[in-house]
Order: structure tokens, then sequence, then C-alpha cells
């Protein structure tokens, strides 16, 4: 896996939509399923390179919404949780010298650093955490379980009496709690 950079890359299907201010054309019934799942008007996107396409022109704005951007209009698309999912992860190295990379499902690869932190949010009902991955802009990627469970397997006590856990990736290591880093 070769980690994305942190700018919009055409080549990857990512275009400049943090450029774009079109105007805001409402909901056309887009959505994004907790397991991923791209919806249009209720029925499932089936077609892994329109859903790609899409991915390639989504924007999560300061108001806390997502959308789909092209020069000339801004759409809805309600998102579950994430809009996408972490899928795969490789670690390389040991210690501070460790990075972390992550594939999501709709193949964006991304390094855990300071341009792509891994933030963790305790979850209501259960009060387990949930990790996420920032991709891109403010778009980010929720580790599966399985996911979590390598990451899981990889941390490390650190800290006064070495209560706290967590990873190394890009020189910090990241506290699996949501306090933060440290």
């Amino acid at each position: 896996m070769q980690a994305a950079n942190a700018g919009s890359d055409v080549s990857s299907g990512h275009r400049p939509v943090e450029n774009w201010n079109p105007p805001y054309c409402g909901d056309i019934g887009m959505r994004i399923a907790g397991d991923g799942t791209w919806f249009y008007q209720n029925g499932p996107i089936g077609r892994h390179a329109l859903v790609k396409l899409f991915a390639g022109i989504l924007r999560k704005d300061v108001d806390g919404k997502t959308y789909l951007v092209t020069p000339v209009e801004k759409v809805l698309v309600t998102v579950a949780d994430a809009p996408f999912l972490a899928v795969e992860m490789a670690a390389t190295g040991s210690g501070p010298e460790q990075s972390l990379t992550f594939r999501t499902n709709l193949d964006d690869v991304v390094t855990v650093d300071a341009r792509h932190p891994l933030r963790f949010e305790r979850q209501a009902s259960s009060g387990g955490m949930k990790p996420y991955v920032l991709v891109r802009g403010r778009l980010e990627a929720l580790a599966t379980r399985a996911v979590y469970a390598e990451l899981v397997a990889l941390a490390e006590p650190r800290g006064e009496g070495q209560s706290a856990l967590g990873v190394w990736s890009g020189g910090i290591w990241w506290k699996l709690t949501d306090e933060g880093v440290t």
C-alpha cells in the first residue's frame, strides 16, 4: 500500500472539491450506510466504479454535513457514521518508527501521521471505542472490527505506571481512548 497525499489528487480520482463553492441544490436521496453501502433513492448503488467516482467528489463541510460537489452544484449525502471503512491495515517498523497504513473500502490508502490522525470515539450504546482515521479533507474512515482487532494487537503500554495503551505511527503515540494523543 502506498499512502495518499493530503491534497487533492486528480490521478487518484479525487477532485479539488475544497476549492469549489457551488450553490446548494438540495437532497437527492443519496446516503451512505454504516456498513459502507451507498444508496440512491433507497436503492443500493451496485457498481463499485460508480461509488468510487462519487467518492472522488465527496466533501464534508464545516457545518458537519457531507456533500457531493462539482464546480456548479452541491447536493447532500446523508452519512450514517463515516463515509469510508478502513478494511485493511499494514504495520511497518516498530516503536516510534512504526507506520500504520490503512486501505479503505474505496481503495484510498493513508498512513497515520499528523496530517492523517487516528482518533477514537466512545460508543454511547456499549462504551466501546471506535477508531477513525482521517482520509482527506474532513472525511474519515471507520476501522472495521477486524482492523480494530489488528490495531489493538499492536497496542503497547505507555505513560505513568504504563497504564495507557496506544500505538505508534508517524512518530506520534496515539492513545487508544477518546482522550487524544500524547
